[in-house]
């Protein structure tokens, strides 16, 4: 197969990036490793009063001053709803000892999407060239030759075949693709080690969402918000699906986010899930004890997501942006676009969005030069 351009990665930033390319017309190809579209916008469906919703398992929320998830959501016909803070928010201590009203909704004024954040991947999906688009398809070796590059990749069953480009768009995380490529010839050491030492976002964290027919921590007047010096869940927020103004019949959830480090929490899905229960039960009483659903998504052992050196969650957002070395990889013919690769946004869903635009633009800039 021959193509101008190839994506390695389906999440937003690849498909936003297609999408780009399609409406100017421009011959691309774009794979995917996983079974799905998304990368690390994932949804666990769930359902109450015969009413079914879905949960976001990775990011959740995008803010104000973020113009480019803004006009995406506005293009695509999509709803935005504010983030439920209303209520009291809850601590617990060291010894699980649970204090009401203190502290404050630290997600008080981002927003959520109506049908979760895999609307945004639906919607982008709907409108590319299906024969364009490839799951199950893992690149393994990139291959320079004479003016070409040769893309080596295998489907779900192990059978190979070669993608052959004039360039090629790394929209995965840095460290994954220095983890599960190759190359020939091989990038200089300075340029593995500086892909090496980009952290993926959220790749060490493991996000649980409990689901309930009622939202009865509204009724008793609390926002869902808690912070835990305890665990296993360091931060809790409402995940209620809809807007609370308009959501009258549920279902309802709960979401937070794993503190118990990764390699404890490998091969331990029942302790979590029991631990979890407990917890909320301190925080926000007996009702809590039994959920419809409960699921947990643990994205340090996705290896499109994460790599070794992902395991241990970060403590602060990472200052992100290619440096100089990654910046015109053999002259430029291979582009690292994923939100850790935005200078002003990395990490963010509309970090994805802005690596996308300034890839799309690098590639029109290229395309005009060699008209020239």
């Amino acid at each position: 197969m021959k193509t101008h351009i190839l994506i390695i990665g389906g999440g937003l930033a690849g498909l936003s990036l297609a999408w780009q390319l399609e409406k100017q017309g421009i011959d691309y190809q774009l794979i995917e490793a996983r079974d799905r579209f998304g990368g690390r916008i994932h949804a666990h469906k769930g359902s109450a009063n015969q009413i079914s919703a879905s949960f976001d398992m990775g990011p959740s929320w995008f803010w104000p001053g973020q113009p480019r998830i803004a006009d995406v959501i506005n293009q695509l016909g999509l709803q935005a709803f504010e983030q439920y803070s209303l209520g009291e928010i809850m601590f617990e201590d060291v010894s699980g000892k649970a204090q009401r009203g203190r502290g404050y909704a630290s997600m008080q004024g981002s927003y959520r999407l109506k049908g979760s954040m895999q609307m945004l991947i639906e919607e982008i999906q709907q409108r590319l060239t299906a024969e364009r688009l490839t799951l199950g398809c893992r690149a393994t070796v990139i291959e320079r030759v004479d003016a070409a590059i040769k893309t080596h990749i295998s489907d779900a069953n192990g059978a190979t075949s070669i993608i052959e480009s004039q360039k090629v768009v790394l929209a995965l995380p840095p460290r994954v693709a220095a983890e599960i490529l190759s190359f020939k010839p091989k990038l200089s050491a300075e340029v593995i080690s500086s892909m090496q030492n980009i952290p993926t976002w959220m790749a060490g964290h493991a996000k649980v969402v409990a689901i309930y027919k009622e939202a009865f921590w509204r009724n008793d007047g609390l926002s869902g918000d808690a912070m835990s010096r305890r665990g296993p869940l360091v931060e809790i927020h409402d995940a209620s699906p809809e807007d609370h103004l308009t959501q009258k019949n549920g279902p309802y959830a709960l979401f937070g986010f794993m503190g118990i480090p990764a390699h404890v929490r490998a091969n331990n899905r029942q302790m979590l899930i029991d631990a979890t229960l407990d917890q909320l039960v301190r925080l926000f009483g007996e009702q809590a004890k039994i959920p419809l659903d409960i699921a947990i998504q643990d994205w340090a052992f996705e290896p499109e997501t994460a790599t070794p050196l992902d395991q241990a969650p970060l403590n602060q957002h990472p200052d992100y942006g290619l440096p100089r070395s990654l910046k015109h990889i053999w002259d430029g013919d291979i582009i690292l676009s994923s939100t850790e690769a935005a200078p002003r946004f990395g990490g963010y869903l509309e970090g994805a969005l802005e690596a996308a635009a300034a890839t799309f633009e690098q590639l029109m800039q290229a395309s005009t030069r060699s008209i020239k």
